[in-house]
């Protein structure tokens, strides 16, 4: 952290996003107790035979998949999730990513990965928030890998209700059909690291892995902020 930043911090004091401590100089986002007591998943130690990995065997062919946290949607820790998506924090959505690259590189969780490609919004979505959470996290992730990030490659054909409410069969329903490939030129012969926040049932990430499963020679895993247990 350079000396502006400091007075910055000075002037307006940053503060932790969970339980609202103020941040010391070295500390992004989270402060080091918070960080200390995110509910790890460790699911990159066991990427191929998981709860999250199970939501997609049969359904489309996912080589590996893993979350960093656990999330309950009224826990302490889903301010996290609310801030990079509807508080105007795109840069929460990059700390995290930093976050999970980090975590997941003691692992080896990035070994062959060629690109990383987060699930695409709406455009309605996109003009209310600004940006893309999960980019956020994939730009994030980038920082630390150094792995490309691709973003014009597929898109969101149109806007859909919201999943929360929704069963696991009408989850799926729901986005069936909602990606659409637009560019394959880098994703042939590529593996590529699907990057969302929250992984529920894995009905948005199939659709996405769907739309994109048939390029010539392609390989897919995901990786998502946190992983929502049934």
């Amino acid at each position: 952290m350079n000396w502006i930043t400091r007075i910055l911090d000075f002037i307006s004091p940053r503060l932790c996003v969970v339980c609202g401590r103020r941040l010391a100089p070295t500390e992004r986002s989270l402060c080091s107790i918070c960080m200390l007591h995110l509910p790890r998943t460790t699911y990159q130690f066991t990427p191929n035979d998981n709860p999250m990995a199970q939501l997609f065997w049969h359904l489309t062919p996912i080589e590996r998949a893993a979350a960093l946290i656990f999330y309950e949607p009224h826990a302490e820790i889903a301010q996290i999730v609310y801030d990079m998506k509807y508080n105007d924090r795109p840069d929460v959505g990059e700390d995290m990513g930093r976050l999970m690259a980090n975590e997941m590189q003691i692992a080896h969780y990035f070994d062959g990965v060629d690109v990383l490609l987060p699930v695409p919004l709406s455009r309605k979505r996109m003009r209310q928030r600004g940006y893309n959470q999960s980019e956020m996290l994939a730009q994030g992730i980038s920082d630390i890998t150094r792995l490309p990030v691709v973003t014009k490659a597929v898109s969101r054909k149109h806007f859909v209700k919201s999943q929360t409410q929704l069963s696991r069969h009408e989850r799926q329903e729901n986005v069936a059909d909602m990606f659409e490939l637009r560019d394959d030129s880098q994703l042939r012969g590529r593996h590529i690291l699907l990057i969302d926040d929250i992984c529920t049932t894995g009905a948005t990430l199939i659709a996405c892995a769907e739309a994109i499963r048939h390029v010539e020679g392609i390989r897919i895993s995901v990786l998502t902020f946190g992983f929502t247990k049934a």
